[in-house]
């Protein structure tokens, strides 16, 4: 076993503050943990931004890289989830600026965004039951995408990411009634496309495979 790994078994039962202070005393390969803990919440948050696999993983890894970069800078006034958010959102507006002009970054829906659904137990079905349970997460994801964006992010960090109101408040920038607005705009919209529709917590997932290859590459760079 490899000593990141070690470290990993070590330090799981540790706070976020604690593993960032270890971080900030030199242990950097720690870093690690935080990245694992927060990986699905903040491809979640990003990927509520950009709808282009590659780029939101491009945002994932420039998002951490930044937040590795401005540790120190970390008050600890809100959580680091929240933080890590907030540089994840900045990120993903800047790639949409700098985008083309004369395309949308959510123009199109992309069949191929399947193949990042978190695939929790769909693998044990028999094949009908598969393409049932995929066409049920494809139909929940566009209908997901539809929604105007200042309704989707709120949307998926409540509703998809469980995070709580005050949370997601401090991490765009609202009140705490303006978060509550939105979302229910959002459930209003959704109503009509997802009736009794219940897959909404496994859409949008990032499966190990992608976390253990964007956990590898940060801490490259990290490291090197």
């Amino acid at each position: 076993m490899d000593e990141t790994k070690v470290a990993n078994l070590r330090t799981s039962q540790l706070t976020d503050d604690e593993v960032i202070q270890k971080v900030l005393d030199g242990e950097k390969e720690l870093f690690e943990i935080l990245m694992r803990r927060y990986n699905q919440t903040l491809f979640r948050a990003v990927r509520s931004y950009v709808n282009d696999e590659d780029l939101v993983k491009d945002t994932m890894q420039d998002t951490y890289l930044k937040a590795y970069e401005k540790l120190s800078q970390f008050q600890r006034k809100s959580a680091f989830a929240t933080w890590l958010i907030r540089i994840g959102i900045n990120e993903a507006l800047l790639k949409i600026r700098n985008a083309k002009r004369d395309r949308s970054i959510f123009a199109e829906i992309k069949e191929e965004a399947i193949s990042i659904f978190q695939r929790s137990g769909i693998y044990k079905m028999n094949p009908e039951k598969r393409i049932i349970q995929k066409e049920t997460f494809s139909i929940v994801e566009h209908a997901i995408d539809e929604l105007p964006e200042k309704y989707r992010i709120v949307y998926v960090l409540r509703e998809v990411e469980g995070i709580e109101n005050e949370e997601i408040a401090s991490c765009l920038g609202l009140t705490y009634s303006n978060v509550k607005v939105r979302l229910h705009r959002a459930k209003s919209l959704l109503k009509k496309k997802l009736q009794g529709t219940e897959n909404e917590k496994n859409v949008f997932g990032f499966g190990n495979e992608h976390c253990d290859r964007l956990v590898e590459e940060v801490m490259k760079r990290i490291l090197a």
